[in-house]
């Protein structure tokens, strides 16, 4: 299903409009709707999408030949495939005298079997394909092997001339999917936003019908698919398991999850920093500090929501589900922990929703950042900061919210907050008993408005 992917699309369509060669680097984790992308791309470009597979490299030469040769009606290339990559290459070329896109789908597989390629793509951009119209698409799942495909130690260092990071969806490019805005978020927080985790939800049989069903059940994809994903990246997935599942419980500061897990502070280290280059964890700070990448305060969170369920109610209770046991799990130890594990992905939902009212001019004045703070004895769950002008927000995931009660509150920690400029206040719940003067206010039906 295509859903979230316009800004992306159009992207791909500007670069389209030149006459010059281009060379595209588009990567992401896998169901994250790289394909799909490439497909509705090419609905509007000439050109064409190989995909390759772990197969010998003589039958992956053989797969290219035939869909090239169908695509081109090329009857002497359907009897006579490639027996040489530089054939392929050359092939190309030929082609390119006109605007024309070629996209390598999961390339990484081609490497995998034949790791010179990158080497045989470098000499045959630089001799030929550079001096075409060719935009070469080289796509991936193995966000490593991409990201190495664009370091200087690579043979196509300085070649590429775009990249794409291809992310899940934000909260608002899968509302529409997922139904009014209650049911919306909740979802968000259990499935996230990568497009093949949403077309598993189905809007219309309730939350605990699709966690059960979609992801609690040993049959189905979702069971193991983040499993599958931290396979395809790592070499030792035990100890990754065991930082994953520590942060999503809970275990937020490095000293926390060492004393958790009880690996040592190094391979903690090592492995949160290989995790952040998988977009999979993120360090943050408090929005305040100067230095952020210096900063002593920072935590670790996990990027992904469906991955934060699943090491938060998944893979801990892997031996119940194994037993047919989901409906304990779910009335026992999932139901009552919702509203608590919904809070956090209610905080970026809100974030989101103070961004797009910002890039609508709807807020008193313009937003520079936006983040959370916090200390040793305060936290804030969103400060906006502008050039002379800041606004604090609560974020309760909670109904009948005393507003006035919370901006009490709220006035008291933005103070510890040392920020100087004229402050503003706003408070956003699912929604409100009593409302707060000189405040904003943004309940479940603002903030759809604002994200549809």
């Amino acid at each position: 299903m295509w859903m979230g992917r316009e800004q992306e699309l159009g992207t791909l369509k500007r670069i389209a409009q030149s006459d010059r060669a281009g060379f595209l680097l588009l990567y992401g984790r896998r169901r994250v709707g790289k394909s799909e992308l490439i497909d509705q791309f090419l609905k509007s470009q000439p050109g064409v999408r190989l995909l390759a597979r772990e197969e010998a490299e003589a039958l992956q030469l053989k797969q290219v030949s035939e869909v090239l040769a169908e695509h081109f009606q090329d009857g002497l290339l359907k009897t006579n495939p490639f027996t040489k990559w530089d054939a392929f290459f050359y092939y190309l070329a030929d082609k390119a005298k006109e605007r024309i896109v070629i996209a390598l789908d999961e390339f990484p597989y081609l490497v995998g079997t034949n790791s010179s390629l990158p080497s045989l793509l470098q000499y045959h951009w630089d001799q030929k394909l550079r001096k075409t119209k060719i935009l070469l698409i080289l796509c991936g799942s193995s966000i490593a092997m991409m990201e190495n495909l664009m370091g200087s130690r690579s043979p196509l260092y300085g070649r590429r001339t775009t990249q794409l990071l291809l992310k899940p969806l934000r909260f608002a490019d899968a509302l529409p999917h997922l139904g009014h805005a209650r049911q919306a978020v909740e979802a968000y927080s259990v499935f996230g936003g990568t497009p093949a985790y949403l077309v598993e939800y189905d809007r219309h049989q309730g939350l605990w019908h699709n966690i059960r069903e979609k992801i609690l059940s040993p049959e189905r994809a979702l069971y193991r698919d983040a499993e599958f994903v931290l396979r395809q990246e790592v070499r030792e997935p035990r100890a990754y398991f065991s930082i994953l599942e520590s942060i999503a419980k809970g275990n937020t500061r490095i000293g926390h999850i060492i004393n958790d897990t009880g690996l040592d502070k190094g391979v903690v280290a090592k492995y949160l920093g290989v995790l952040s280059d998988l977009h999979l964890v993120r360090r943050e700070v408090p929005i305040t500090e100067k230095s952020p990448a210096k900063s002593r305060k920072g935590i670790y969170r996990l990027s992904d929501y469906y991955f934060r369920f699943w090491f938060r109610f998944v893979y801990p209770y892997a031996q119940a589900i194994e037993e047919g046991r989901q409906d304990w799990l779910v009335d026992k130890v999932i139901r009552p922990r919702l509203d608590e594990f919904v809070g956090p992905v209610f905080e970026a939902v809100a974030r989101e929703a103070l961004q797009a009212m910002d890039s609508a001019g709807q807020l008193p004045f313009q937003l520079v950042k936006i983040g959370r703070w916090w200390d040793k004895d305060a936290e804030i769950d969103l400060i906006g900061i502008g050039e002379k002008e800041n606004i604090f927000c609560e974020v309760k995931w909670s109904d009948n919210v005393d507003a006035s009660e919370v901006v009490y509150q709220l006035q008291q920690k933005a103070a510890s907050a040392g920020l100087k400029g004229k402050p503003h206040f706003c408070v956003i719940a699912r929604s409100f008993k009593r409302e707060a003067a000189d405040t904003l206010h943004l309940d479940l039906k603002k903030l759809e408005k604002f994200l549809a």
